[in-house]
This record gives C-alpha cells, structure tokens and sequence, in this order.
C-alpha cells in the first residue's frame, strides 16, 4: 500500500543523496552561505533608531528674511495653483509672491535671475514635488525605516 511505496521513495531519495554527495553538500552549504552574507550586510548597515525630539514652542516666525521672497512652481495645474495660494496666504499675513512658470526651462531660467531670493517647486503629481534652489535639487522628505 501506501506505507510501502513511500518507504520505496524514501529510500530512493537516500540513495541519490548519497551517490551525489557533492549536489547534497552544496543543498546544505549554499544557504547557509547566503544566509551569512545577509547577517554580515545587515551588521555592515545597521538601523539607525533616532531618539523622540520632544516638543517645544519655536516662537513666531520672522518674516523679516522673507520679505521680495519668490517662489516659483510648475507646472502650472488648477492643484498647483491652490497649494500655491494656501502656502502664500495661510501662513503669512503679507503673502509670499508667487510665480507660475510653463516648463522646468522657465522656472530654472527664473532662478538663475534671481539666486538669493528664489525657490522653485516642481509638482511631479499631486503628492510629490521637488524643491529647486539656484545651485541643487532637494528631494521630498519621505520617511523610510530601513533598506
């Protein structure tokens, strides 16, 4: 029956393995192999756990250093345009000059006009953008924990 044909099976399978002694180490050997190198990676790139930042009051912002402030978007979607305003009007009494621009050609044209008072944002969807200063390219901030 059944008990039979599995010990048949059984002992198939042991008489391969030990004909093929090179093929069974190599079974056993390569993933622990691959397991070490995953435990020395991992050791070599360790997780880094930030201590809580507890809170505390800033105080009012200065809007002195943001007085001929520009900032310039693109491209220019019914979106941008209301992120825009909010970010304009919500937070400063004043408002923040704001400047719409058709292409990233433009809005780079813009901030090598006016470096010391210029930052660009480039919407890539309605969820991430990228800020553009005169001389470099900051990322959104995405948390991510680990590799």
């Amino acid at each position: 029956g059944v008990w039979r044909q599995t010990r048949a099976l059984l002992f198939k399978n042991c008489l391969i393995k030990c004909r093929t002694k090179k093929s069974s180490v190599q079974e056993v050997l390569f993933p622990l192999f691959f397991l070490f190198w995953l435990i020395l990676m991992s050791m070599m790139h360790p997780h880094r756990k930030y201590d809580e930042v507890p809170n505390t009051d800033l105080g009012p912002l200065d809007t002195s250093v943001l007085v001929n402030f520009v900032i310039g978007y693109t491209p220019p979607s019914p979106m941008a345009r209301e992120i825009m305003k909010k970010v304009a009007f919500d937070n400063f009494e004043d408002g923040l000059l704001t400047e719409e621009y058709l292409s990233e050609e433009e809005l780079e044209e813009a901030s090598f006009l006016k470096p010391s008072n210029f930052v660009g944002v480039v919407f890539k969807d309605s969820l991430s953008y990228q800020l553009r200063f005169h001389d470099s390219i900051a990322m959104s901030s995405i948390y991510t924990e680990s590799r």
